[in-house]
């Protein structure tokens, strides 16, 4: 029996974006079967053809590999106005454009959305920026640390006598990858040519949870605690005999009190409830804190698991490509050679999966030309 085909074999998308969260948003859509074009300028391409590390066996990044898996390259000069009329021509055949030029821009190169959806009532314009299309902000250059900064995020992160920090992995542009995907679906369901405005600052204060509401509601304002929260106690990081590392979360109450007994203090009323641990955040630190240090990780681990309490190692990426449960989930795969991410999401009837790594730069250039030029054919004469 024929495997169903992936949910999103229908879809065409035209992706003009670079870097990391427009290009990831288009490349969620390819993992479930989006025929995603990616645009590129002649020469260099993508700037993240050239960020971060390489694959040794071709020198091209990895950053790379795995923004422009599962999409077909070609290669348009839109300084040109022959350029530019191919890219209306691949428009005009598409369901959606992705897009994270500085607002105007778009408009400024003749591709006004408006204009476009005209002429393709069922466009989708996705528009990937720093933040967003309209506002006193939406000129300024837009940077995932900028947004990690202004939502307030690099303000909670750090030990409480320190610096406010900032994450060291690209956070913002991958959380915003994956709502602009989301919205984009949501749009393409809705049936109505729209555009789609994402921005990094706003997919970063979704990350805040309930802080905005607390300060507006009573002026909170989270302070830094290192690897703690505010509401759960212990929630910390604990270094083991051996100098390997764990992490504890307690944020259900029964949790909280088997581990509170597994350390050797078992109903005491300094301890029960959130309240009370948050108030004695300290000494708990401490007492788990020792606990710890008096074994191995895997004592650690054993013993944690015995009593049904929330512990897990603290991995190196060498851990994470070698964890079994990883392993049997397939949620690494390799894919032309490279070991990377899975699809993020399983789906039990119309799975996703990785077809390519990235292509090289315009390699699919003359068979994208060819194709439109049969899709307006058949346009034109649909017999």
């Amino acid at each position: 029996m024929a495997s169903a085909p992936p949910p999103l074999a229908d879809l065409r998308v035209i992706d003009i974006s670079t870097v990391l969260a427009g290009p990831g948003c288009a490349r969620q859509l390819a993992d479930f079967g989006a025929d995603v074009i990616k645009v590129e300028r002649p020469g260099s391409g993508d700037t993240a053809r050239s960020m971060g590390w390489r694959d040794p066996s071709d020198d091209v990044s990895l950053f790379w590999k795995l923004a422009g898996r599962g999409k077909r390259s070609i290669a348009l000069d839109l300084k040109t106005e022959s350029g530019l009329e191919t890219l209306r021509r691949l428009i005009d055949t598409a369901d959606v454009l992705v897009e994270n030029f500085r607002p105007g821009k778009l408009e400024a190169l003749g591709l006004d959305p408006d204009e476009l959806i005209a002429s393709n009532p069922k466009l989708v314009i996705t528009r990937v920026t720093g933040f967003g299309q309209t506002g006193p902000y939406a000129a300024r250059p837009g940077f995932a640390t900028l947004a990690e900064a202004m939502s307030g995020f690099a303000n909670v992160n750090g030990e409480p006598d320190g610096a406010p920090l900032l994450p060291p992995i690209a956070l913002t542009d991958e959380v915003t990858a994956i709502v602009a995907a989301f919205a984009t679906m949501v749009a393409v369901h809705s049936g109505v040519g729209q555009v789609v405005d994402v921005n990094l600052l706003e997919s970063m204060l979704h990350l805040m949870g309930p802080l905005v509401s607390a300060f507006a509601l009573t002026g909170y304002e989270q302070p830094r605690l290192g690897s703690g929260i505010p509401y759960s106690v212990p929630r910390n990081t604990y270094r083991c005999s051996d100098g390997k590392w764990v992490a504890i979360s307690t944020t259900a109450e029964s949790v909280a009190q088997r581990l509170m007994a597994l350390v050797g203090h078992p109903d005491d009323p300094r301890f029960a409830g959130f309240d009370a641990r948050v108030a004695n955040r300290e000494l708990i630190d401490v007492l788990v804190g020792e606990w710890v240090a008096r074994r191995t990780i895997e004592q650690v681990l054993a013993e944690a698991e015995q009593a049904e309490v929330a512990v897990a190692a603290v991995y190196s990426m060498a851990d994470v490509v070698s964890d079994p449960h990883l392993a049997e989930r397939s949620a690494i795969v390799d894919v032309d050679g490279v070991a990377m991410q899975n699809v993020v999401a399983r789906l039990s009837q119309t799975p996703g999966g990785v077809r390519f790594a990235a292509r090289p730069l315009g390699a699919d250039t003359e068979e994208i030309l060819d194709e439109l030029e049969n899709l307006e054919h058949q346009a034109r004469d649909p017999r």
